[in-house]
């Protein structure tokens, strides 16, 4: 019996979410009494050792280049195999897009019990019982799960990371990645200083910014911040700014430390993609705007003003 932690990579370097669910997986192992092991799929130019101060006994890796890019149906073929080959009874991932991807297809390939989105260690005093969000984040829901074996998607930025003393011992799995279904003709890598759904901060601007020649102040602010930039649906589809900047329930779901919502209204559509934010701040002209009752901080001003006098600021303290 042991917990297996799916390592999300990205071009040889371990997602910063990977982080915060090899944690959640070292946690759980400590409390179920087991211990917990990661699963590394493609080529990795990182010393896979480190993970052991995330709690990790063993890192299993399957150093294969078709495993360099997700195919969702190949990557949960060698994750279930790889469950069977270590008899673990509990794999976690993170509830990222990757992790949407999967963890149905691995939950199905093992029959498996599911709940994604979790938010919490599950309550295992009397069964196995996880703790998540639904309803876009306003209720929540308790699962339990009766199955020998246990998938958990765990929602981002849920679950503090520990970084502790130690190393983990590093072992290749000897699987053979399933032929894919999927053939790549292109690959168009969306460029920018932080990744969205990696950055600890996020600068969004709505309609209020006007139109896409005034982005150059949330442009500024992000970069002062070393922040991402996102936008909401409307600015989107009005060609402001690329679709993948857009943050919503129809968008990319984001869970930043720091998110800043200018010229947001509010609608209930884009909170819904945001609200698991740890700090909300709205900039907004309009002191009824809805985002102000979701905000952590806000401030009733002119963007224009705002922005360009709070970037000002942080660039004094940056140089301070």
């Amino acid at each position: 019996m042991s917990v297996l932690i799916f390592a999300d990579q990205a071009e040889g370097h371990i997602k910063k979410s990977a982080y915060e669910v090899l944690t959640y997986g070292a946690t759980l192992a400590a409390q179920l009494g087991t211990h917990a092991d990661a699963l590394v799929l493609g080529t990795v130019s990182e010393d896979l050792a480190v993970l052991g101060k995330y709690g990790i006994n063993t890192v299993y890796t399957v150093s294969n280049d078709a495993l360099n890019h997700l195919d969702s149906g190949v990557f949960a073929a060698v994750i279930a195999e790889a469950v069977g080959k270590l008899s673990a009874e509990v794999v976690v991932l993170s509830h990222n897009q990757t992790g949407k991807a999967l963890a149905s297809r691995v939950a199905a390939r093992l029959k498996a019990g599911l709940v994604t989105g979790a938010i919490s260690l599950p309550d295992t005093s009397a069964g196995f019982v996880v703790k998540r969000t639904v309803f876009s984040g306003k209720a929540f829901a308790k699962v339990q799960i009766n199955s020998p074996v246990k998938v958990i998607s765990l929602n981002p930025n849920s679950f503090h990371v520990a970084v502790m003393e130690g190393s983990a011992t590093v072992t290749s799995l000897d699987i053979v990645p399933p032929a894919s279904k999927v053939k790549v003709t292109a690959v168009h890598k969306v460029k920018g200083e932080v990744p969205l759904t990696e950055a600890e901060i996020v600068v969004s601007g709505g309609r209020g910014l006007k139109g896409p020649e005034n982005w150059g102040i949330i442009e500024d602010l992000a970069h002062e911040l070393h922040a991402a930039t996102a936008c909401s649906r409307p600015v989107a589809d009005a060609d402001w700014r690329p679709h993948h900047e857009h943050v919503g329930q129809t968008g990319v779901q984001i869970a930043p430390n720091l998110y800043f919502a200018i010229g947001i209204s509010g609608a209930i559509q884009h909170l819904a993609g945001v609200n698991r934010s740890k700090v909300i701040v709205v900039i907004n002209k309009d002191p009824e705007a809805p985002f102000f009752k979701a905000a952590d901080y806000g401030i009733v001003g002119d963007a224009f003003e705002v922005v360009p006098q709070l970037t000002a600021e942080i660039k004094k303290l940056h140089n301070s």
